[in-house]
């Protein structure tokens, strides 16, 4: 069994966000590492009960973890105190995809809100929306339109000491998340159905 801040929080999150009745998006699930850096990265999706697989709208989750990161958390678990406390970089993207045509774009914007919340001291900043279209025999360009929230998690010593600490705020997390792809399903936009849709994203 590996004993790693990194996967209590990735096992945290998995429980939140179950426990906020979203469906994870099993294939998109992948824990990688750069050999060349070191850096580690979790990636994980989630969606609405009944979205399928491909959902249409979904929650796409990043957390990295940088190199110095991983030498500040061995600092600390060898007795050491490392001259700042490592730090989960976070990325939580709302995706729709399969869309006909382009989305209003401040529609879309006006059901999301223009921070998220609060993960350890700081809030998660909502970044400038993306848009992909992709041509075809279709009248109309499919497009994928994604909005990001992005921040920064210090793991300070009492969290390394008890991660269960973090709980509570990952349930706000997933809460949050929940809400917001409710109230994205609820715009009722026009997506393809799959045998229509022959861009995959």
């Amino acid at each position: 069994m590996i004993d790693h801040i990194l996967i209590d929080v990735i096992g945290a999150i998995r429980e939140a966000f179950e426990g906020a009745l979203l469906e994870q998006q099993a294939v998109e699930e992948r824990f990688q590492i750069d050999v060349f850096l070191g850096d580690l990265s979790f990636e994980t999706s989630y969606s609405l009960p009944g979205e399928g697989n491909p959902a249409r709208v979904r929650a796409d989750l990043t957390l990295d973890w940088p190199t110095w990161s991983q030498s500040a958390y061995r600092s600390w678990s060898i007795g050491e105190t490392p001259a700042e406390p490592p730090e989960l970089i976070m990325e939580l993207a709302f995706r729709l995809q399969h869309l006909v045509g382009t989305p209003d774009v401040q529609r879309v914007l006006s059901v999301l809100d223009p921070e998220g919340p609060e993960v350890g001291a700081e809030h998660l900043e909502r970044a400038a929306p993306t848009l992909e279209q992709s041509f075809d025999e279709m009248p109309e360009p499919t497009c994928t339109f994604e909005v990001a929230y992005q921040g920064s998690l210090r793991l300070e010593e009492p969290v390394l000491e008890d991660p269960s600490k973090l709980d509570d705020q990952i349930a706000v997390l997933a809460r949050w998340v929940a809400s917001a792809l409710v109230r994205l399903a609820d715009l009722q936009l026009t997506f393809r159905p799959p045998q229509e849709d022959g861009h995959v994203t």
